[in-house]
């Protein structure tokens, strides 16, 4: 039996992370509701930065540094969601290769707006969403399309005008692409052992 990620808790152990950061960077910024702009121009992403003077670091650290508890929040939440999903599908290995570099990708694709401050999950999370939402359809050899249009539904749902859409799209897309792979070749190997087993 193919081994699932859910016995080493990935999504709880992220959130616990990302909740713990948060709560650092708090005592340091002496603001419990919203982060400390230095901190935000430190860890967080700015693109004027990691182009100019080379800062790459952020494109990592950005997506464990939330705005406010709000957008702390609402992050975690849609991450306990998808994450637990996702725990069903993939082993430890893939689930960890979705979240950060759907997160990362999500991040090189900010870059494209030089103005741009922008930090947390999201892009980590719709990663981890769109791959789950594509790898179902897929191992059960239905069309995917259903599974396009709900995941593209939900990323033009979370547009605003504070909505880092590029980073969102980047980690969607990278989700998408790793999800169908996945399924793809689980679908095959599926297909392949029934055939061996009944040839008989």
């Amino acid at each position: 039996m193919r081994k699932t990620s859910k016995r080493y808790l990935p999504t709880y152990t992220l959130i616990a992370v990302n909740v713990a950061v948060y709560i650092l960077t708090s005592i340091i910024g002496n603001d419990f509701v919203n982060t400390n702009q230095d901190i935000i121009v430190q860890y967080g992403q700015v693109n004027a930065l990691v182009v100019g003077f080379g800062w790459y670091w952020q494109l990592f650290t950005s997506m464990f540094i939330h705005v406010n508890i709000v957008h702390l929040f609402g992050n975690m939440m849609f991450l306990l969601i998808f994450g637990l999903r996702a725990e069903e599908f993939f082993d430890l290995k893939e689930y960890l290769l979705i979240y950060f570099l759907s997160g990362i990708t999500g991040n090189l694709l900010t870059l494209l707006l030089p103005d741009v401050i922008s930090a947390g999950a999201s892009g980590a999370i719709f990663g981890v969403f769109g791959a789950s939402v594509i790898y179902l359809r897929r191992t059960i050899g239905q069309s995917i399309m259903t599974a396009l249009v709900y995941a593209f539904f939900l990323f033009f749902i979370n547009i605003g005008p504070e909505v880092n859409i590029l980073a969102h799209l980047g980690g969607l897309i990278v989700g998408l692409l790793i999800g169908y792979v996945l399924g793809t070749r689980r679908k095959l190997g599926a297909t392949y052992s029934y055939r061996v087993t009944y040839s008989t």
